[in-house]
């Protein structure tokens, strides 16, 4: 490894630009407590007290990717309604550009309306409409992620399963880019999980590659664990794989080279976004040929991070870079 210490790599993370494709959402919280001394019969009553929204599904991998230091551009279609231009507006307050945004009349922009009361989720509204891409959005896309392609030394696909990315899209951006050089990772979903074949990383969750490839396995189990991501890099022939350990760590395999890290001890607060994370470090580790034992602990510490706090957040840079200082798994690559 070319690098001589943790804040030398967060250096070097600030001169990448990644592309991010995928299906973007508004999150939209209600906080407020809910009132027992008064029922009502016909369910609980929240006393509402704030309202929040923020930037959602690949546009909190874009967070993460803009914490970490990089230069993130998200590239997706919205609808061309109130919520899309609601998104806009919380890109440009967080600094981001949204000329990768398409905005399309035969979509509605994805939104996700959480109410809690204090800091549990009582239970949340989706408002959504999870469609195939029709061929113009489709080729619209694709232009899109062709021209802004040019600029990028990552791509993220972040599939939230909405419809924003097909087969098509995924095949052609892949052989673009690995014609190109420019090294692609992919956090799946079921609908797409078998198309991101020849994907430079590819990490699913537990829950993910049992349904995406029909297996089952004892996630307790190390060899089991190995049998099944074995079975993925055969079907799937991407060169690395993570595979998050529903909250017991992370699992990762390049070539020979395999292993597992435990997950750390923490107050766990909302694992919403911990995927996200994840995918953002260990992709900017993969723009500098990082070891892939080294990008999973990275990963490992920010997506367990992130769950310490309420609903989808970006890692801290700051206090990620201290953790990992301290680590005894990472001080042995220096």
């Amino acid at each position: 490894m070319k690098y001589n210490s943790i804040s030398e790599i967060f250096e070097a993370f600030k001169g990448k630009t990644v592309l991010i494709l995928g299906d973007v959402m508004v999150d939209s919280y209600l906080y407020g407590n809910v009132k027992l001394s008064e029922p009502d019969p016909l369910g609980p009553v929240l006393s509402a007290s704030k309202r929040e929204k923020r930037l959602g599904g690949a546009a909190n991998v874009a967070m993460n990717v803009q914490a970490l230091g990089a230069t993130p551009i998200l590239c997706s279609i919205v609808g061309d309604d109130k919520d899309g231009t609601i998104l806009e507006q919380l890109l440009e307050y967080e600094n981001m550009t949204s000329k990768g945004i398409i905005k399309s009349q035969n979509r509605v922009t994805t939104v996700k309306h959480r109410i809690f009361s204090g800091t549990q989720q009582m239970f949340r509204v989706d408002y959504e409409d999870a469609h195939s891409l029709i061929d113009l959005d489709r080729k619209s896309l694709l232009s899109h992620i062709k021209n802004l392609m040019e600029e990028c030394d990552l791509i993220i696909f972040e599939d939230y399963d909405k419809g924003a990315l097909d087969p098509i899209v995924i095949r052609e951006t892949i052989k673009l880019a690995r014609k190109k050089n420019i090294p692609t990772a992919v956090d799946p979903k079921d609908r797409n999980f078998l198309s991101y074949k020849d994907a430079s990383l590819f990490k699913p969750n537990v829950k993910e590659l049992k349904d995406g490839l029909g297996v089952e396995f004892d996630v307790d189990d190390i060899k089991e664990i190995e049998k099944a991501v074995e079975q993925l890099h055969k079907t799937i022939k991407s060169d690395s794989e993570l595979l998050t350990l529903a909250g017991k760590g992370i699992f990762y395999q390049k070539g020979k080279d395999k292993g597992s890290y435990k997950a750390y001890l923490r107050k766990i607060v909302d694992v919403a976004g911990a995927g996200d994370t994840v995918i953002s470090i260990a992709g900017l580790c993969l723009t500098l040929d990082l070891p892939i034992s080294f990008m999973a602990e990275l990963a490992n510490l920010g997506g367990g991070m992130v769950c310490e706090y309420p609903g989808a957040v970006p890692v801290n840079r700051d206090q990620l870079l201290v953790e990992a200082e301290s680590n005894p798994i990472l001080k042995k690559y220096f």
